[in-house]
């Protein structure tokens, strides 16, 4: 299982992406900029985490192949995210083993 030491700490993401993959499930983590609100100026900082399947990387693989979830921009946040992975790797494990 993808464990919290595996990943890269807020300082790492508050200046680029993260990406990793664990047993045909790829992942990448970020900083993120949103709205508060939908009518908002105002933005929110996010970390933001996609999923998809290999082969190829984030850049190459079409959006209708990821999923996103944002969290909290915060360690706990990251903790909740690692959480979130292995969760859809377990619930998911066809998509990333096709077998």
């Amino acid at each position: 299982m993808i464990e919290l030491k595996d990943v890269m700490p807020i300082p790492f993401l508050k200046k680029e992406a993260f990406t990793g993959s664990y047993k045909g499930m790829r992942y990448r983590m970020a900083k993120k900029e949103v709205p508060l609100s939908e009518n908002s100026e105002e933005k929110q900082t996010v970390l933001s985490v996609f999923i998809w399947p290999q082969p190829f990387c984030f850049d190459k693989t079409e959006d209708s192949e990821k999923t996103e979830k944002l969290f909290d921009f915060s360690p706990e946040g990251i903790k909740e995210a690692v959480a979130w992975l292995n969760d859809m790797y377990i619930s998911e494990k066809k998509r990333w083993t096709k077998d």
